[in-house]
């Protein structure tokens, strides 16, 4: 593997002020950070984003620096409530401002739901389909109230769930950015030979 820490950006899809969904990408975040990678977290309900408009959207004055955080994420972890089985309107939002930068990065799923969030799960792999990029095979769900308590993971279960997932994003997220760096930098044909750099 490459010696460069894996980076990964954290997205908060809910704008509650006491989210469950915040409170578990924070704790996923420390986790990651205490197993050597490096994290953004960009939470949506202090840096909102206009609505997309692909007219005038690139050109915002926020567009380009947030242009560069995503550029320089490897794994994004996407938290999002689940609001009538669908994710939240400021996660698609986010997703829908950017669309080459997500192509060959690994999307992995986070929904807070009493339902086990499995529409809403399915919406984000849609969305990293149609970007191009890879999902971890499962999810993690979560319920307000049960799992998470004043802003901390109260069911033990939950617990191991996410130290599993902050491992598997650890180690297939750095095997998928290595070889999205080498299939960046050769010659070999695959699908992310469009997005190379152009001599």
């Amino acid at each position: 593997m490459s010696d460069a820490a894996l980076h990964v950006m954290l997205v908060v899809g809910s704008l509650r002020q006491g989210s469950a969904t915040r409170a578990v990408l924070l704790e996923g975040a420390a986790q990651l950070e205490a197993a050597g990678c490096t994290t953004d977290l960009l939470d949506l309900s202090t840096e909102p984003l206009p609505l997309y408009n692909p007219d005038t959207a690139h050109a915002a004055p926020r567009s380009a620096p947030l242009k560069a955080r995503v550029d320089r994420a490897d794994v994004f972890l996407l938290g999002s409530p689940d609001y009538h089985g669908s994710i939240s309107s400021p996660l698609k939002n986010f997703l829908d401002h950017f669309w080459h930068e997500f192509a060959g990065r690994l999307f992995v799923t986070l929904v807070a739901s009493h339902e086990k969030g499995l529409t809403a799960t399915d919406q984000l792999r849609t969305v990293a389909c149609q970007c191009y990029a890879w999902t971890l095979p499962y999810g993690l769900s979560f319920a307000e109230d049960t799992d998470v308590q004043d802003g901390r993971i109260a069911n033990p279960k939950l617990a191991a769930r996410l130290a599993m997932l902050v491992r598997d994003v650890r180690v297939y997220g750095s095997l998928l950015a290595q070889q999205r760096r080498a299939d960046l930098a050769g010659i070999e044909p695959g699908f992310m030979a469009r997005w190379r750099p152009r001599s």
